[in-house]
């Protein structure tokens, strides 16, 4: 009978509906459990590296988000105080040659789209919205969740991919969360209404003392993604508000004209307060697994988060594989490929936030950290992040 039942998916944002693809690909149906009255995204643009195109591609949807996305020419690092150009990383045939993939910035919402569309066309994923995981029952063959409207669903396992505040971590878990203090604001900006001096074809960050900046092109350029972060001043709750112009405008004070006009631009904001957790040894619990933010929620300055959770998604399947569909074996083959590496996302992402917030003689430090650097040395040191594939997602 276990054969029969569906593999659930606890819900449907990028990680969850990487996870259904994945599950489709080694012959099982999928129940998405999403908590939304629909399924959709929020936000606004994100960074993908190669390693996210590897995994569209392993997914099946490589066309589909190559198609939405916007590639760069550059990745560029400016200090927000003197315009100084700390560090400049070429994207071009080089970058690709080496990766095998490209650098793109693309909506949010249009990579959800891309997997959507993927997970649709296969006939296999079921939906059900408005279904809020409440606690979760194990026996030795199969996995119970219950809703909070009541309704029961039964699966042959569970892979909970609902988020930052995942209940299923709750369950199994219950570890605190770590509010950072650094406010994140978020909007995207029309081409008419964005600076002509700022309309580069790059990942653009200006870096100051307690803050940054980015900019870059969406939607073929028609559009440009703006996000602002500072270290608030009061005491901070982890959650999404909307955002106030006065706040915002209250902050970056002695950051460059240049810099300075992109908070102006933005007629409404979202307000991120973030947050992460300590990296875990153990995401695996009988029939049960975590994936994405669940597993490893992160602040935002290595741009690696929905390209974990794409990872993440690529390697369950292929643990799936290689074990027989064998869930109790791939789930350790998974826990045990991944852990290490999202870790080090997520401890590598609180000190790139320490070194873009430099102030004074640590400012100093940073703008001297890249100096003369060629575009092969960056790249050598990207290979960790940039190198991962298909082929060697297992590693461990």
């Amino acid at each position: 009978m276990s054969q029969q039942l569906p593999v659930i998916v606890a819900g449907g944002g990028i990680g969850g509906l990487a996870a259904a693809l994945a599950l489709v690909r080694q012959g099982f149906s999928v129940k998405v459990l999403e908590q939304s009255p629909q399924i959709g995204e929020i936000g606004a643009g994100i960074q993908l590296g190669p390693n996210a195109f590897h995994a569209f591609d392993a997914l099946g949807v490589g066309e589909k988000a190559r198609s939405r996305a916007v590639y760069t020419d550059y990745m560029i690092m400016h200090d927000a105080i003197d315009e100084y150009v700390v560090g400049r990383i070429p994207t071009g045939e080089a970058f690709r040659q080496r990766f095998g993939n490209p650098y793109a910035v693309i909506h949010r919402v249009d990579v959800h789209t891309s997997l959507l569309e993927g997970a649709q066309e296969t006939g296999r994923v079921e939906f059900r919205t408005s279904a809020r995981v409440k606690r979760i029952e194990q026996d030795a063959d199969s996995v119970t969740v219950f809703d909070q409207t009541g309704s029961v669903h039964r699966g042959v396992a569970l892979i909970g991919a609902d988020g930052v505040k995942s209940v299923v971590r709750a369950q199994y878990v219950n570890d605190p969360h770590r509010v950072t203090g650094h406010v994140v604001y978020r909007a995207v900006v029309d081409k008419k209404d964005f600076p002509a001096d700022l309309r580069w074809n790059a990942a653009s960050i200006w870096v100051g003392p307690n803050c940054h900046l980015v900019h870059y092109p969406l939607r073929g350029g028609e559009q440009y993604n703006v996000v602002v972060t500072f270290h608030s001043r009061k005491q901070e709750e982890w959650g999404v508000t909307e955002g106030s112009k006065e706040e915002v405008q209250s902050y970056f004070q002695g950051i460059c004209p240049r810099a300075r006009q992109l908070i102006d631009l933005p007629k409404s904001w979202k307000r991120w307060a973030t947050a992460d957790r300590e990296p875990i040894g153990q995401w695996s619990f009988g029939r049960a697994t975590l994936l994405g933010d669940a597993a490893h929620p992160t602040t935002q300055y290595m741009a690696q988060g929905a390209c974990m959770a794409l990872e993440d998604a690529v390697t369950l399947g292929e643990a799936l594989r290689v074990k027989g569909n064998d869930f109790a074996q791939a789930f350790d083959l998974y826990q045990r490929s991944r852990v290490a590496r999202t870790a080090r996302i997520v401890l590598s992402s609180r000190e790139m936030g320490r070194i873009y917030h430099a102030k004074g003689v640590e400012r100093l430090v940073r703008n001297d950290l890249w100096k003369g650097r060629t575009p092969e040395r960056f790249y050598d040191a990207m290979e960790w992040l940039y190198g991962w594939n298909v082929g060697n997602c297992l590693a461990a």
